[in-house]
This record gives structure tokens, C-alpha cells and sequence, in this order.
């Protein structure tokens, strides 16, 4: 069991991650820690993805003199620039929309704001 925790400790990190972006979006009240608990199992999930494309001793899939197989998947990498880009615009979002409740309301906090409705 150990043994094959280990040698999947790349996958392992990632479902840690998640679980812990995922407490935070369960446990907590704030909306910008609720937020950043999003962010953080977002990141997991672009760890995992990353971690599927590792090819075990693989070269880079870059045709040469010097290129041998197997060669590393390049279409996570690429799947994982494109999330990022849309995570950075959803995050600035986002916290756009909490700055925007938190003038109009006073608060942030989940609780206080669904008694104000």
C-alpha cells in the first residue's frame, strides 16, 4: 500500500490538494476564503492533468538528430495553459464581484449575507 502511494505521490499530492480547496470551500464563511479554496482545487486539478501527461523517461516530443521515444504528452501542458488563462480571468472576476458586495452589503461573510435577504 505505502509502496504504491509512493510511487504515485504525484497523484496523491493532487487529490490532498483538492480535499484541502475543498474544506476550505465547505468550512468557511468568508467569500474570498471560500474563493481562494476554488482557486486552490483548481490548481489540483491542473496538477493531476500535468501529472498524466509524465511520460516515464521520456524525451521531448521535439523531432531531431537527438530525439529518441517515448516522448512526453504535449497536450496536457497545452490543455493547462488554456485553464490558467481562464482561471486568472474568473479569479479577477470574482474578486471584482466580492469588492462589488462588499460595498453594497458591508460584509463578505456567507452567513450575515443570507440573513440580509
Amino acid at each position: 500500500m505505502i509502496e504504491a502511494l509512493w510511487n504515485n505521490l504525484d497523484y496523491a499530492a493532487s487529490v490532498v490538494l483538492f480535499l484541502i480547496g475543498l474544506y476550505a470551500v465547505i468550512a468557511k464563511n468568508n467569500l474570498v476564503k471560500k474563493f481562494m479554496g476554488l482557486n486552490i482545487m483548481e490548481t489540483a486539478v491542473f496538477a493531476f492533468i500535468v501529472a498524466l501527461g509524465v511520460v516515464e523517461g521520456g524525451d521531448a516530443p521535439i523531432h531531431g538528430p537527438d530525439a529518441h521515444p517515448p516522448f512526453t504528452n504535449p497536450l496536457p501542458q497545452a490543455l493547462i495553459l488554456t485553464g490558467i488563462v481562464v482561471a486568472v480571468s474568473t479569479t479577477a472576476l470574482a474578486l471584482s464581484l466580492i469588492i462589488r458586495i462588499h460595498r453594497q452589503c458591508g460584509t463578505i461573510e456567507a452567513d450575515e449575507l443570507r440573513e440580509m435577504e
